[in-house]
């Protein structure tokens, strides 16, 4: 085997490592919350010796925070959808379809984020005043600018924004109720699809969003 050879194996095992390592500490931080997580619990279920796990995250705490990080940094790309679109149909329609994927394929992280922010975000308050206050500082300027050019009802552009968390995050937060309600099983490819269309339906139409007329634009 050559030196690239190896090298190349070297970076593919390492982020599979890092990869099982994350998906495992996500479901752990979510059932057991942080303090009752343990990285000798992580490592077991990521099927890694605990050496591993300190090998790639020294501390528990910077482990958290890269699982944190990781949700928060999907949820970023998700709202990319408002930076280029010309109206809050596209807009936020897109934004609800990416926020309900994520709560479908990354239920245990918006778990974890949702037990911090509700635990007072102990360990990533300074997350919350910095990344997260200018995300949302952004999203309200688009969305007022939407409402300015008359493409939408004027309506408070902080409370649309927690409504849609709110309802999309929904779906990974409460999983195990709607499960419940839903016969005892998971939201099939179908029942995902129509509840997205629903809710971006209810929306939409209730903040009076409006198509750009092909004629008028630019």
């Amino acid at each position: 085997m050559s030196g690239n050879q190896r090298q190349s194996k070297r970076i593919q095992t390492r982020r599979e490592n890092e990869r099982l390592i994350l998906e495992a500490a996500e479901k752990v931080f979510a059932e057991a919350g942080y303090g009752g997580a343990t990285m000798q619990l992580i490592a077991d279920m990521a099927g890694l010796p605990k050496a591993n796990l300190h090998y790639y995250f020294a501390t528990k705490e910077e482990l958290y925070r890269t699982v944190v990080a990781r949700i928060f940094e999907i949820w970023l790309h998700a709202a990319e959808s408002f930076d280029n679109a010309p109206g809050p149909v596209e807009g936020i329609g897109a934004y609800i379809d990416a926020k309900m994927e994520i709560s479908r394929r990354h239920p245990f992280g918006s778990k974890v984020w949702a037990s911090e922010v509700m635990h007072g975000a102990p360990v990533i308050q300074d997350y919350l005043e910095t990344t997260l206050r200018e995300w949302t500082d952004g999203r309200i300027g688009a969305i007022q600018r939407w409402i300015d050019d008359g493409l939408m009802d004027p309506v408070d552009p902080r409370h649309l924004l927690y409504m849609l968390w709110a309802t999309t995050q929904h779906y990974a937060d409460f999983g195990h109720q709607i499960e419940t309600l839903n016969g005892g099983a998971a939201l099939d490819a179908g029942q995902w699809a129509g509840a997205t269309e629903t809710v971006k339906r209810i929306i939409l139409r209730g903040i009076g969003a409006r198509e750009i007329r092909p004629d008028l634009a630019k």
